[in-house]
């Protein structure tokens, strides 16, 4: 059997937001359906704004990360970032596209000028993120 690299990066790069997205989900639905309140009471918002915003991106952002995974694998080792410091560099990919992809979907507006400061948040998060939890996949899968 041929050990296949480029496909176990992936797959230890899509655990990570798959896990969150469901957790996400989870809620979601226990507050949906057992409660049986639309969201707009509950989080005071237009109706059904997390399942707009989050069903899409359910497929979207889990595919971007083992991409990404694969992409650090596929690079030469010197131009290899540290595993923390590439994952950080993905924010500067998922905000923009995520707000190009919000505006031509018509799913809700927002301003730049308001998502730039959660950039460094984002990348403070995806730093530990991809240090700790995809690190540490990647070396159970033996590609660290």
């Amino acid at each position: 059997m041929r050990p296949h690299p480029l496909l176990r990066a992936y797959m230890a790069g899509i655990v990570v937001p798959t896990l969150f997205l469901l957790v996400i989900m989870a809620v979601n639905a226990y507050h949906r359906y057992y409660f049986e309140v639309p969201n707009q009471f509950v989080l005071g918002l237009p109706a059904r704004p997390l399942e707009r915003a989050i069903l899409f991106p359910m497929a979207i952002v889990p595919n971007i990360w083992g991409v990404w995974n694969m992409l650090r694998l596929a690079l030469p080792s010197r131009l290899r970032l540290s595993i923390g410091i590439h994952g950080a560099l993905l924010v500067l990919v998922l905000i923009p596209g995520g707000i190009l992809l919000a505006r031509t979907l018509d799913v809700f507006t927002i301003q730049m000028r308001f998502a730039l400061p959660m950039v460094p948040i984002g990348m403070a998060i995806y730093y530990l993120a991809w240090k700790y939890i995809v690190g540490f996949l990647n070396d159970e899968m033996g590609i660290g």
